[in-house]
């Protein structure tokens, strides 16, 4: 069966974007773990996952978000997510405090900025 969700990675200045598209979940967390994982490096300063075409999230994905920013902090760096604003997958962050444990953006413009 094919992923529901697809991965795509760019670069700019220091920072890595991943760009999420479908579904984050227990099928697809598997595959979306070990692209983000591997960008987890030395010479990255943060990595900003944009989450605006994600359309469902679970507590898979979740774990994942927490695993990679835990990651990140242990290295002194930073995971930052860009949510639509009032959509479902940003209520569902602001539910778990996933929105109080990693700088939420509402474009990736914003998140490159902060």
């Amino acid at each position: 069966m094919p992923s529901l969700i697809r991965v795509r990675e760019e670069r700019l200045n220091g920072t890595v974007i991943a760009v999420l598209d479908g579904e984050l979940d227990a099928s697809s967390v598997g595959d979306v773990a070990v692209v983000l994982r591997r960008l987890v490096e030395n010479r990255v300063h943060r990595v900003v996952v944009d989450m605006a075409q994600v359309t469902y999230l679970d507590s898979a994905g979740i774990n994942l978000l927490y695993a990679v920013g835990g990651d990140l902090s242990a290295r002194q760096q930073t995971l930052h997510l860009v949510v639509v604003p009032g959509s479902p997958i940003e209520r569902t962050l602001q539910i778990v405090g996933a929105d109080r444990s990693f700088p939420v953006h509402a474009t990736r413009a914003e998140a490159l900025d902060s």
